[in-house]
């Protein structure tokens, strides 16, 4: 087993040996199975030419002057990020808090996510070029690669993935990866295996909180201002350059995912939450307007995902003190869509022969008593 160090030394990371930081987030949970499958991947990873391991506490807790967030930025080359999130989430999440880079394509998925991300891929390129806010911010060359650690149970599988970046990412200087390396770091069969003279697997001390707050993808944000209009917290704000932010993320009300269901391109996310397309799950922007209540698990009626939203905000504000303020123009905008679009016309009733009843009626009225 490979001892690990609970110092940082950012410069030994540096060396020109090392070209990828594989970051192994901790789950939220005690599950023995999990801290089982991290380690496994953390010590066939740390065998590997080229790579070095980070082991830190669960992403979405930390802050953003953390040591973890610190020494994720110290590193400038390609990092490989495994969470037991969304990768769409991760990503987001490591955005917020200036570990950034451009999305690195990832093969290790769960299959139900494979077919989302098709289906959201193929959706997305029919969607109009509306401005997002990632066209207005730059981000560094250097790949990111995010991996749901949810996407299998066997550490093997993920050390594959690993490797096959590590093989891309591998700068020209370097000690070209070959087939024998990989499975001799993989399945060492001495103390001389390929690593041995690697760096340790660096474990970070932090000790977050537990944390609930959301996370704006500005790869669909179009800075529509949406969400700070509707939230009575004080979580969004906007920076220097009028761009929507998360400033206030520890306002957030815990268990409140409200304004991500009235975020018109999907864009807001609570990577904590039960529902897939909250917590991140590759959906299409535009099929929100097609069926938001059930895109967002709201309750299976035809209530529609504003009213939900208006709800559980108001549910909120109670608990905090103050008044509820509901959604008069939901309301009425949910009411005439239900009008309109549930109730069926009434067929006219066909007419009845008359009898001497209807006669007789049809007389009295005649008389005009």
């Amino acid at each position: 087993m490979i001892s690990p160090i609970n110092t940082l030394e950012p410069t030994r990371s540096a060396s020109s040996r090392t070209w990828l930081t594989v970051v192994i987030s901790a789950g939220q949970s005690r599950n023995p199975e999990k801290r089982e499958l991290e380690l496994a991947i953390a010590e066939l990873a740390a065998k590997m030419p080229g790579v070095e391991v980070l082991q830190i506490p669960h992403l979405y807790d930390l802050t953003k002057n953390s040591k973890s967030y610190q020494a994720m930025r110290d590193r400038k080359h390609a990092l490989v990020v495994l969470a037991w999130l969304f990768d769409r989430a991760t990503h987001w999440v490591l955005d917020r808090n200036d570990v950034r880079g451009i999305v690195g394509e990832v093969l290790l998925k769960e299959a139900s996510e494979e077919d989302e991300d098709e289906d959201a891929t193929e959706k997305d390129s029919d969607e109009t070029n509306e401005e997002v806010v990632i066209h207005a911010q730059p981000r560094p060359d250097r790949p990111v690669f995010c991996i749901d650690l949810r996407a299998s149970s066997k550490a093997q599988e993920f050390a594959d993935e690993i490797a096959r970046i590590a093989e891309l990412v591998q700068p020209p200087k370097a000690t070209p990866l070959t087939l024998e390396m990989l499975e001799r770091a993989a399945n060492p069969t001495n103390d001389t295996y390929i690593g041995s003279s690697h760096l340790p697997i660096t474990t970070v001390e932090d000790t977050p909180g537990r944390r609930w707050y959301p996370v704006i993808d500005f790869s669909r944000c179009t800075n529509c201002m949406e969400c700070i209009d509707f939230c009575l917290f004080g979580v969004y704000g906007v920076d220097g350059n009028e761009t929507i932010v998360v400033e206030q993320a520890d306002n957030c009300r815990k268990g409140c995912p409200a304004c991500s269901r009235v975020c018109p391109q999907n864009a807001i996310m609570f990577p904590q939450h039960k529902t897939p397309a909250i917590a991140g799950a590759p959906v299409d922007a535009g099929s929100m307007k097609i069926d938001l209540s059930k895109l967002f698990g709201a309750p299976e009626t035809n209530e529609d995902a504003a009213i939900v939203a208006a709800r559980e905000r108001d549910e909120q504000l109670l608990l905090a003190g103050r008044a509820a303020v509901g959604s008069t123009e939901f309301e009425t905008q949910a009411t005439t869509n239900t009008q309109t679009s549930n109730v069926e016309p009434v067929a006219p009733k066909p007419q009845r022969p008359s009898d001497n009843l209807d006669q007789l009626l049809d007389q009295l009225d005649s008389l005009d008593l």
